[in-house]
This record gives C-alpha cells, structure tokens and sequence, in this order.
C-alpha cells in the first residue's frame, strides 16, 4: 500500500471526527450566539433609549469588530504558546466580563454618554473574546482529529457561526421585546460561565515543546490564501450589507428573505460538503467554488424578478461556503506547525480587513451606479479570487517546520 493510502487508512471517519469536535463546535456556537443577541438590538438601544445619534450607534457596534481586528494575532500567538484550551477559556472569562459591563452601563443610563462608553467597552472585549475563542477552538480541532482533517474543522466551525447569528438575532429580538436590554446582559454573563463548566473536562491536546517559529514563514503561507479568501468575502459582505437594499431599490418585499437564502444555503453546503477541502485539496475546492459564488453575484445583479435575485442568493451562499474552508486549508497546510493558529488568526484577520474596507467602498459604487452594480463589482472581485486559488493549486505546501 502507498504511504499516501495508508496516510488516508488512518484518518478517523466522519462519525469519529463528528464526535471529538461536537463539543468544541458548541462553544463557538455559544460564543457567537451571545454576540448575535445583541446585534439587531443594540442600536435600537443606544438610539431610543439611552438617546443618542447614529454615530455613537456606529461606535459601539464598531468597538467589537475593531477589537476582533486587532486582536487576532495576539489570540494566535496565545494559542500557539500556551494551548488551545487555556485560549479558549481565557476568551469565555472575558466573555463574561463584556456582560457584567453590559450590566453596569445599564446602572449609568441617567449618563448617557458614559453608560454608552461602558457598553463600547464591553463590545470592544466581546470581539476580542471572540477571537481568543474562535482560534483556540480551530487550533484544539486541528489537535484532535489530525491536520488531514482541517477542513471538517475549518467548515463546521464556521456551521456554528452562522446558525449563532442565525438563532441569536430572533431571539435576541424577542428577549429585548420581552425583558429589556438586561436580559441580553444576563445571558452575556451567564452563557460563557456555563461553556466554562463544559470546557474544563474536555481533555486537552498534548502540546510539544518547540523553537519559536518564523513571522515570515507564516506570513508566507498566509499571503495568498487569504488575498484569495478576502476577495471571496466581497460577495459575502455583498449580500449581507445591500440584498435588503436591492429590493427596496426595485420595489420588492421581503428582502430580509436574501439573507435566510443566502446562509440557509451556506449551512447547507458546509453540512454536505465540508470534508471535499480535506479530500480534493483546499485549492481544488476554492476554485470550483469561486465561480458559483460569482454567478450567484451576477443573477441577483441582473435579477427581473425576486425569485431570481433570492436564488442568486442561495447560489453565493452555496459557493461562498466552500471557500473558506478551501483556503483555510491551504493555511494549515503550509504554515509552520509552531504557528498554526498564529496563522488562522492571520487568515482570520484578511476576512475582518476585507469586510471593513469593501463595505464602504460598495456603498460608493451604489451611490453612483445603483445597488445592483454593487453586484456586478463583487461578481468581479470574487473571480478574480481564482488567480489566488490557481496559484496555491500549482505551488508546493511549504513544510517550515513541520513534524507533526
């Protein structure tokens, strides 16, 4: 038997991988549902209640996703030094922290301003929360079930993402509605206490003393993937940003409905075809997946009908949902064992910088041409990705470092 097909007699089964990842993929469900809570009711807070403009809006429901910025090579590095488990509780503890200053700016409502500042505060420490969490829980997979496994690892975390946005937003809605803002503050608090109760059992992956690893090396490894995976993310922040928009802007109802299409779609393909990175290779798959996500672009882009630009939403979900993971892949395989998770927070951080600078930037071109250009214009970037994917298809992994 080749080396190759022994290699691959010796990975655990589907079942198997399911199983040892189950309870790392519920704490980043946690993670992000206590995130997704607050995000359709933090502005309505801060504007009808506390009395403040859009800008404060803005500022606080920028101060986490600042922070989760900033924060992910400092997650990584943690990760890569000190283990996936104590980076995964480190990032609950400071979850629970974000709640109790959710819990102390509602003291100070009679100060708006500063009960504001306290709430940007406690955001600000969610986002990074969220990326101690996210990457602790990636390197722990990673652990677990094997580097040829990554791609099971990247796709079902990113699963859990998005059904936390997807149940936290209705139920944080119907928790404002019912009990006020101190009810998202309690489960702030609470929730990662609980997640804490359920990680300290969990057995940790043994960690193998090694030298320091090369900033260069992991950048070298990180540079294409993620030039790739940022342009694919503009279709992404496409249709969560302006779908609502596109049917205003026709005289369509129900736009939010582009939305659910778009990660029913993506949750989905991950549940069904999460593993094809780990089997085709990451590059393989990114490249077949990038020109479904841009046709999805294109059909809502020149879409006579809703029915056309809500099927051109579930067709970029369905795309877009495989590429990640794609080029995530790619990352873990050729970035040095001594900085996987540097690594993933590096990745990580080129979706973040994308998202924040093709947002305004589609919003100018919406401003001149009309939002279904800013579909036109995405479609295009997220082709161009394939120049990323085609390369890493045709270049060696680069192997600095690894031992495992």
């Amino acid at each position: 038997m080749s080396p190759r097909l022994a290699h691959l007699d010796e990975q655990p089964g589907n079942s198997s991988v399911a199983v040892k990842l189950l309870p790392l993929i519920g704490i980043v469900f946690v993670a992000f549902l206590i995130i997704g809570l607050a995000l359709p009711v933090l502005p309505i807070y801060v504007h009808d209640q506390l009395g403040l403009g859009t800008i404060a809006v803005g500022l606080v429901a920028a101060s986490q996703f600042a922070a989760s910025l900033l924060s992910r090579f400092w997650a990584g590095n943690y990760a890569d030094r000190r283990g996936s488990k104590p980076t995964v509780l480190l990032g609950l503890a400071a979850a629970a922290v974000a709640g109790c200053l959710y819990l102390v700016s509602l003291l100070l409502v009679s100060s708006p301003v500063l009960s504001a500042s306290i709430l940007a505060i406690g955001r600000g420490l969610l986002g990074g929360a969220e990326s101690f969490i996210i990457t602790g829980a990636l390197s722990w997979g990673f652990g677990t079930v094997g580097q040829q496994n990554a791609g099971k690892v990247i796709a079902w975390a990113g699963t859990a993402v998005f059904a936390a946005y997807a149940a936290g937003a209705p139920v944080g809605t119907a928790l404002f509605s019912e009990y006020g803002f101190v009810s998202i503050a309690v489960v702030t608090t609470v929730a990662p206490l609980l997640a804490i109760g359920i990680v300290v059992p969990i057995r940790p992956v043994a960690t193998v003393p090694r030298q320091q690893g090369s900033l260069r090396a992991v950048l070298s490894a990180v540079w294409l993937p993620g030039i790739g995976a940022a342009l694919s993310s503009v279709g992404f922040g496409a249709v969560i940003t302006f779908a609502v928009l596109l049917f205003a802007e026709r005289g369509w109802e129900s736009g939010w409905l582009a939305v659910s299409c778009f990660a029913g779609s993506l949750m989905l393909a991950r549940i069904l075809f999460g593993h094809l990175a780990d089997r085709i290779g990451g590059a393989n798959l990114a490249l077949y997946s990038l020109p479904v996500e841009a046709l999805g672009q294109m059909l809502m882009w020149l879409a006579p009908y809703p029915a056309v630009a809500l099927a051109g939403a579930a067709v970029t979900g369905f795309g877009y949902s495989l590429v990640y993971p794609g080029f995530g892949v790619e990352v873990v395989r050729r970035a040095p064992v001594e900085n996987r998770a540097l690594a993933m927070g590096a990745y990580t951080a080129c979706l973040d910088l994308a998202m924040g600078v093709s947002s305004p930037l589609l919003g100018a071109i919406a401003a001149q041409g009309g939002v279904g250009m800013v579909f036109a214009v995405s479609g295009v970037l997220v082709l161009l990705a394939s120049v990323a994917a085609m390369k890493l298809r045709y270049r060696q992994p680069i192997r600095v470092g690894d031992h495992a």
